[in-house]
């Protein structure tokens, strides 16, 4: 396999060589701004994306790919005042985040009730592999949109979460000056300044250079930090037929952790004989509790165009994280008992420690081809991808002090941890892969896709083992443009997804397959600048890991199905909306246990909706103005896969006024108006999430 990434590597120079043999006069380039044409990585105008390249990886229109897409712009983020990519999501459908609470190191994304955050997240078109400890965090300052794929992508992308994959996309370099600064606090205390320049060098020459670093008080007690991140880049383009794209960072991340997490169901969601659980309650120990995040990365995008409407496409990027926690997290109360136990009201804890380093390489080598045969348009995608993954952990616990959950008293000593995992894991994963899309008789598309995936995984160390899988994905798509801007669909494709560990009671882990069939439409009006789209899926995962540690079971068949309706729009050049709502039925259909069979599964609700409205004054008086508000259901959820501790629903509001006369603007951004106290979710009775309260985000912005 590394033979075969080295070869890759070496295709870029071949391009280039191709192209000395030309003559060395060349025609005059004219350069053009980013945004003058709309593209798959340009920024989104308004609310209203139109292309992407996440459900293909070709360069197309939302409506031309069989599965649904979802777009969030820097232009929604910024108007929401989201601080992170799971509060970008809240508006999405077909997806949950922050199932447990405002977490400030990880985004937790669940999408078609699956969870995302291992598996389904990327960068650019590459996989943020994450297990255990071992993921890469991404500032959502450094991206210029982020992008959801509903559903199954194994045909484009090998392992990958079944529900769908979320896609960041980078602020990259181009040809307009951007010169942008940007400062902002919360009532909590937490401040940061963000900073974003760029543009041409030279007429073959860009660059970008974006930055951010925040810090202070959170809302809970004893949760504190400062973090840093900045992502340089450059683009350079030698002549009309290639670009060299580099895209960098590091981030560095000093912090404590959040309270309002790992809390009983009784004290939270149902009130104990003391009533509940203050939200803002840490139940760490502040002397010794401890994040520490250092990470870099560093890739490339290459493109080369030839005469007969072919292009090769190389990206590639090397990761490496490192990081050490440690923190006391509570389990129940006293006795490791759902319920109170003792007139103190104590909570038992474990005292847990992990240092985990990770090093990461992805390249994927794309050759675009578009063609005609008879009255069919092809344009047809060959691939070759390698994935390698390397993680070193060790993770540790002990016994812990319990503590009062009316009443806390921190400082008592903390006993030993003990190592129960000293592990080196291996991941590699090489994949091929076909696509063609083919249009015919004035409004035909069809989708075909074929991939085959070996994956192999060793692990030395404590625990030990290893496995090699291979698998074929395959997904078909036929949709008819309307004239009038309206596209049906209907897919089907197949999964694969190997899994990485082991357990006493599995062994090593079975890989997930599946498959999954959507019908939708989506409408793209031609007499206002919008996007609508519904989708009816079906999604069948087997092999799903579940389970305490080391005694993890693979609950054997869960089913997936549901609708999701969303709507974009830039009604007029002065007033934005989005829209969402999102139906599930989640059903366990085989397990060992069979109690749970037709139950389903914790965590998810069932039932979200949302919408949001922008509107900004341009009448003289209020030249500049704008004001927002949004609302948001989660409807309820069970906390237990036997489904007899629910989790209630909640409705709870956002609202933004902001003022921008010319180059510099101000922002309020408000999320959870009401100050509503509620569990965002639980899995199990022993944990329980407390959602963020009110948050108010005041930002001050200038351009020049």
């Amino acid at each position: 396999m590394n033979g075969t990434a080295l070869a890759a590597l070496l295709v870029p120079a071949l391009a280039q060589a191709q192209d000395a043999t030309a003559p060395a006069v060349l025609a005059p380039v004219t350069v053009e701004g980013d945004r003058s044409a709309d593209t798959a990585t340009s920024p989104v105008r308004g609310y209203v994306p139109g292309r992407s390249a996440t459900g293909s990886k070709t360069d197309i229109p939302l409506e031309a790919v069989p599965q649904s897409v979802s777009v969030i712009g820097r232009e929604e983020m910024d108007d929401r005042g989201a601080q992170k990519v799971d509060e970008a999501l809240r508006y999405t459908p077909g997806v949950f985040s922050q199932p447990f609470g405002p977490d400030s190191d990880t985004n937790w994304i669940f999408i078609r009730g699956f969870q995302a955050t291992q598996t389904g997240i990327y960068q650019d078109g590459l996989q943020l592999y994450s297990y255990g400890f071992g993921g890469q965090f991404v500032d959502s300052y450094t991206l210029e949109r982020i992008e959801v794929l509903r559903g199954a992508s194994s045909v484009l992308y090998g392992g990958s979460n079944p529900g769908g994959l979320v896609n960041y996309v980078s602020r990259r370099p181009g040809d307009t000056p951007v010169r942008s600064v940007e400062a902002g606090i919360n009532q909590h205390g937490t401040a940061h300044l963000g900073l974003d320049v760029g543009g041409a060098i030279d007429p073959t020459l860009s660059y970008r250079l974006t930055g951010r670093i925040a810090g202070g008080d959170s809302y809970t007690d004893f949760a504190d930090g400062f973090r840093g991140t900045i992502s340089p880049s450059v683009k350079w383009s030698p002549n009309d037929r290639s670009t060299l794209t580099v895209l960098s960072n590091y981030t560095d991340i000093d912090e404590t952790h959040n309270g309002g997490a790992f809390l009983p169901y009784v004290g939270t969601v149902k009130p104990a004989s003391f009533g509940r659980i203050d939200r803002k309650a840490n139940f760490t120990e502040p002397d010794i509790d401890t994040y520490r995040r250092r990470q870099a990365s560093i890739g490339y995008e290459f493109e080369h165009r030839f005469d007969n409407d072919l292009t090769f496409r190389q990206n590639a990027r090397y990761g490496y994280s490192r990081v050490h926690e440690v923190t006391v997290y509570p389990f129940g109360y006293n006795g490791f008992s759902a319920v109170p136990t003792d007139p103190d009201n104590r909570l038992s804890r474990i005292n847990f420690e992990h240092t985990t380093k990770v090093n990461t390489f992805l390249i994927d080598n794309q050759l675009e081809s578009k063609w005609q045969t008879g009255p069919i348009a092809h344009t047809a995608l060959v691939g070759v991808d390698y994935k390698y993954f390397k993680m070193d952990q060790v993770q540790a616990s002990g016994s812990a002090t319990p503590i009062s959950a009316t009443n806390p008293v921190y400082g008592a000593a903390q006993g030993p941890r003990f190592s129960y995992i000293d592990q080196e894991l291996t991941m590699g994963q090489l994949g091929v892969y076909l696509q063609d899309q083919m249009r015919f008789g004035q409004g035909f598309l069809v989708t075909l896709n074929g991939r085959y995936d070996i994956a192999s995984t060793d692990a030395d160390g404590t625990p030990a083992y290893d496995g090699k899988d291979g698998k074929f994905s395959g997904r078909a798509g036929l949709a008819y443009e309307f004239a009038n801007g309206v596209t049906p669909y209907v897919s089907a494709s197949t999964f694969f997804n190997p899994v990485l560990g082991s357990s006493a009671v599995a062994g090593v882990f079975k890989p997930e397959t599946g498959q999954q069939v959507e019908v939708g439409v989506k409408y793209r009006p031609a007499w206002m600048d919008a996007i609508f789209t519904a989708a009816l899926f079906d999604l069948t995962r087997t092999n799903v890991v579940t389970g305490p540690f080391n005694a993890e079971t693979q609950l054997g068949e869960v089913n997936s199905r549901g609708i999701e309706l969303e709507a974009k729009a830039n009604i007029t050049p002065n007033l934005k909306a989005v829209a969402s709502f999102t139906a599930l039925d989640l059903d366990i259909k085989k397990d060992a246990n069979p109690a749970l069979i037709g139950k389903t599964p914790y965590i998810v609700p069932q039932v979200q909706g949302s919408a949001f409205l922008d509107y900004t004054f341009r009448e003289r008086a209020l030249d500049g103005v704008s004001v927002g508000g949004g609302v948001r259901y989660v409807g309820s959820s069970w906390a237990d896969n036997e489904n007899t501790l629910k989790v209630p629903a909640a409705t709870v509001f956002d609202a933004r006024i902001g003022y921008k006369p010319a180059a510099w603007g101000v922002n309020l951004a408000v999320t959870n108006l009401f100050d509503k106290e509620y569990v965002a979710s639980c899995q199990t009775q022993f944990s329980c999430g407390y959602a963020e309260g009110r948050t108010a985000l005041l930002t001050v912005n200038m351009t020049w």
